[in-house]
């Protein structure tokens, strides 16, 4: 079912928040640039790229046709802007001349784990709302193969799968979210890894 409050409302952005980010952009004028399995494949490549070169947290993400759905932390170096452009810049870059996405992002702040997993479920059903799959499992652009059950979809996500693989290698969990009493007390909270 969709939810009003899950729908990105707006240009605002909030860099510096300290909460995770639903972000959604668009290929220019709505576009389908990402149309192919193999534009997608490129997306997915170039989010895991960002991801490792930012160090932010990526917790749900989809890819369409003409727009992508991403949960997504601060990044630890640089801004959220800056990771956000460079993303765009990299799959733009692949794809030859002219525009390839809306100069503008939506940002929409999640504070709570009610909050995180509705928007998670709103990004993983977005193909099957689209009608290009019939269940979230046969679209294989997002994360909800890795949520449901621990399969790699091309990005390292923040998964009960891939806490169980840090678990395993001796890693310490890297992000954890807090349900908040109030959403102006807006806090994410990170282990530290070990030796920082």
């Amino acid at each position: 079912m969709y939810h009003s409050r899950i729908k990105p409302s707006g240009l605002r952005r909030y860099p510096g928040a300290h909460s995770l980010h639903f972000i959604t952009f668009s290929c220019y004028r709505r576009q389908k640039f990402l149309q192919t399995a193999v534009a997608r494949n490129h997306f997915v490549h170039a989010l895991e790229r960002t991801r490792k070169w930012y160090a932010f947290y990526v917790v749900a993400f989809v890819v369409m046709p003409e727009h992508v759905h991403l949960l997504i932390s601060e990044p630890e170096r640089k801004t959220l802007p800056i990771a956000i452009q460079m993303l765009k810049q990299i799959v733009s870059a692949r794809f030859g001349e002219g525009q390839f996405w809306q100069v503008r992002y939506y940002d929409d702040l999640v504070h709570t784990e009610d909050h995180r997993l509705q928007v998670m479920r709103y990004i993983h059903r977005n193909p099957v709302k689209r009608k290009l799959v019939a269940r979230p499992e046969d679209w294989q652009w997002s994360s909800f193969n890795n949520h449901a059950g621990g399969i790699w979809c091309g990005v390292e996500v923040e998964s009960e799968w891939t806490g169980r693989e840090r678990e395993r290698m001796g890693a310490a969990p890297r992000v954890v979210v807090r349900t908040l009493a109030h959403p102006v007390a807006q806090e994410q909270t990170r282990a530290t890894r070990s030796g920082a």
